[in-house]
């Protein structure tokens, strides 16, 4: 490994433009994209900012680890699905749990009283086309002016990119599940 010297000025000149909320993308094939949205919310919470997160695959009855501790901290985080599409016993009924759930989400961002919104999965009821993607883009530019909001998912919509403010895209560098090492509670759920 190379050594560098760290830097002895401001690597960057500082914004000057106005404070506002932002959309932010967290996508890619890569780990890490609902963990880094819940390090939002948790720095949100920790400035005493209201924060709700809705999870488009994850079933209302879910007990994840997020779940555990958000509930604990007293962030109210909900399951909007049916679980991933493979297990599913019923795609129609998962498209219109994803539709009744877009609609109190879309509600939580206009009515403008949450600091953050996270919106975990919601790129994949958008690319299984059971939300409408012009509804969710007009929601994020209506959205009042001091709303954030992060989405999460694997093949965001080039549109939904675009719309964004910032946009990361976890890259897969190698991932144990490859080696045959399965998924572990507390890291992956």
């Amino acid at each position: 490994m190379q050594t560098e010297n760290p830097p002895a000025a401001r690597p960057y000149d500082k914004p000057e433009g106005e404070r506002r909320g932002l959309v932010i993308v967290h996508t890619g094939d890569g780990k890490g994209k609902s963990t880094a949205a819940f390090g939002l919310a948790l720095r949100a919470h920790g400035r005493g900012k209201a924060v709700k997160i809705y999870q488009f695959m994850k079933v209302p009855s879910a007990r994840f680890g997020e779940h555990r501790v958000f509930e604990r901290l007293g962030i109210p985080i909900e399951g909007l699905g049916d679980g991933f599409s493979w297990k599913s016993q019923d795609l129609e009924r998962s498209a219109q749990l994803a539709r009744e759930g877009w609609e109190r989400a879309r509600q939580t961002i206009l009515a403008g009283e949450h600091f953050l919104v996270v919106l975990d999965e919601i790129s994949y009821p958008l690319i299984y086309g059971w939300l409408p993607l012009p509804q969710v883009l007009d929601t994020l530019r209506q959205r009042p002016r001091q709303v954030h909001v992060c989405l999460t998912g694997r093949r965001c919509p080039p549109e939904l990119v675009e719309l964004a403010d910032t946009v990361t895209e976890m890259a897969k560098v190698k991932h144990a599940f490859n080696a045959g090492v399965p998924a572990q509670r507390g890291i992956e759920d």
